[in-house]
């Protein structure tokens, strides 16, 4: 059975901006400026890995001799082996506002050649900014999404699933130091838009414009500055949390992303196609669009003149040449004719970037 395509398409719903039902928050559309994650690195030691850990790392044989001298203990490196042990670099991301003791996750990954972190405790490890500073400290068992077994038992055969050199601790790390927000200054904030437009941009100004009048203007596609009402002075959370609580109907960009690594295509809503023939091996595919005139049958009966499109889509074997297709189909029309014939999502991925190549996809197309 042919491998059939995943196509997502992001339909943007198509209601109006204000605090009415539908279409999206601020705040999940934008962050304010100044209110974000600060990411935390430090290096570390993993024991009690049962034989997994590394073997022949002077690193980590001589990390856990300096460890030791913390407790008072002299130890000559050369005496120590490294198989229960592994160096790990520790990395945490620190939400804004946290706060002394808040506790966090952090991810916990192998730099030397351990075979497993499973059942690892991470030894007591400081996480630093980019300042150097400390910021916080993590200890704790290792959880490791994947395993690997069977290493030692009969023939050496050995069973693997993810990368069981990777674990989390959650809620692994304690804050010990606190990182200053300021996301007002002089009066104002600013909203930034995880998904910069012009047009989004634009909405969310006049939605905020329409609870507060004269308070926001959309700077660039990004950002757009919100002035403090005078009433709401001292009552800066109060003032967020109303921004943030407003709706707006985000402007969704013409976009098609193809991940070949995973063979996930998504497309959004307002794709369209020019006016193509596509011929695929012995397949020919050809989607054209015809616009239909609807008129009232008299002069006294009531109505309007509408134009109502009609779509039509051919799939035929062929040896050779092109269907002319005429007009503008869309993307979900083109998928649709490829999905009923078995096309794979390999060649589904072709086709498209052979479309945008001639010019007939009009959208922007990202491949990772």
């Amino acid at each position: 059975m042919l491998k059939r395509i995943v196509v997502y398409f992001l339909i943007a719903s198509c209601l109006f901006a204000g605090t009415s039902f539908g279409g999206s928050r601020i705040k999940d559309l934008a962050t304010l400026k100044g209110s974000r994650d600060n990411q935390l690195v430090g290096y570390g030691l993993v024991i009690g890995l049962s034989g997994d850990g590394d073997s022949t790392s002077d690193v980590t044989v001589n990390s856990l001799a300096n460890a030791m001298k913390n407790f008072g203990l002299t130890v000559d490196s050369t005496t120590l082996r490294g198989d229960n042990v592994a160096a790990v670099i520790v990395t945490a991301d620190i939400p804004p506002y946290a706060r002394e003791g808040t506790r966090i996750e952090v991810t916990v990954s192998s730099i030397g050649d351990a075979d497993s972190l499973q059942g690892g405790i991470l030894v007591q490890t400081p996480l630093f900014g980019a300042n150097n500073l400390v910021y916080a400290v993590a200890q704790g068992g290792v959880q490791v999404g994947g395993f690997l077994g069977g290493a030692t038992g009969p023939g050496g055969a050995t069973v693997q699933k993810n990368h069981p050199t990777v674990g989390i601790l959650a809620n692994g790390a304690i804050v010990e130091r606190e990182i200053a927000m300021e996301v007002v200054s002089s009066g104002f904030l600013s909203w930034l838009l995880y998904n910069p437009d012009y047009g989004t941009a634009s909405r969310m100004s006049e939605a905020i414009n329409e609870i507060f009048p004269g308070s926001s203007q959309a700077l660039d596609s990004a950002a757009i500055r919100v002035a403090i009402p005078d009433i709401y002075e001292g009552r800066e959370v109060d003032f967020i949390s109303s921004l943030g609580a407003i709706t707006v109907n985000p402007d969704i960009p013409a976009r098609v992303v193809i991940n070949e690594r995973t063979g996930v295509i998504v497309a959004t809503e307002n794709v369209r196609v020019s006016t193509v023939a596509i011929s695929h091996g012995a397949l020919t595919i050809a989607i054209s669009k015809n616009l239909n005139v609807s008129q009232p049958t008299g002069f006294g009966d009531a109505g309007e003149t509408a134009v109502t499109p009609s779509t039509q889509t051919d799939i035929t074997e062929m040896v050779g040449g092109f269907k002319i297709v005429e007009e503008y189909p869309t993307i979900q029309q083109v998928t649709s004719a490829l999905n009923a014939v078995g096309v794979t999502t390999r060649e589904m991925m072709s086709i498209l970037q052979e479309m945008k190549s001639v010019g007939a996809l009009q959208a922007e197309l990202i491949i990772k």
